[in-house]
């Protein structure tokens, strides 16, 4: 699914040849809003989608795509270098990014790992992917911090209410409270989360 068609027009002319024949453009759409129902139709072992189609866009084709045809491997792919939408097409369940500079000769060894079951990513977006942030993603005050220090550090519930001064309750409220700031599940996701933000410093 592309928006370029001089792109996907090179890709039908290359990836026969540079394959012998083993890859090939079964179907291809502009249309977002129209992707996953083409890939129903078509059901193509692989479906490339760019992340800059006109509105929905292509994080919401590969969300429909993941959800309605789970088993095509979705690669995902952008001309721009900045990583957030490639992340965001992770998170929507593309198993691999690739860039549009790419050649199409040069598609074929990460599509075909790919789909061998591989996540490909380019090197530069595995080290954004791996670095740490340094920046909360999310605002704590201080007794949320204080809170989030204690369950990093194995703290049970009578003693962090002892800590803070707080009932178990309380602090079964607050532990509730700060995991769904963070986005986790449990206390050892927070503790994952905050470690790997610099929280704990």
């Amino acid at each position: 699914m592309d928006d370029h068609p001089l792109f996907v027009r090179g890709l039908e002319l290359l990836l026969p040849l540079t394959t012998d024949k083993r890859a090939e453009v079964v179907g291809s759409t502009g249309d977002a809003s129209a992707a996953a129902a083409m890939i129903s139709r078509c059901m193509p072992d692989l479906a490339l989608v760019d992340l800059h189609m006109p509105p929905p866009g292509g994080i919401r084709a590969v969300a429909a795509i993941r959800r309605t045809t789970p088993r095509v491997r979705v690669v995902a792919m952008s001309g721009s270098t900045d990583p957030a939408p490639a992340l965001d097409a992770l998170r929507a369940g593309a198993e691999g990014y690739l860039p549009k500079t790419s050649e199409p000769g040069d598609l074929l060894p990460p599509l075909l790992a790919i789909l061998d079951g591989w996540a490909v990513l380019p090197a530069e977006l595995l080290r954004a992917v791996l670095r740490p942030s340094r920046a909360a993603p999310v605002d704590l005050d201080d007794e949320e911090r204080r809170l989030l220090r204690a369950i990093a550090a194995g703290r049970s519930t009578v003693d962090i209410a002892e800590e803070l001064h707080v009932s178990e309750r309380t602090v079964k409220r607050m532990t509730a409270t700060l995991l769904r700031k963070l986005r986790v599940s449990n206390r050892a996701e927070a503790a994952a989360v905050a470690g790997h933000a610099g929280l704990l410093g």
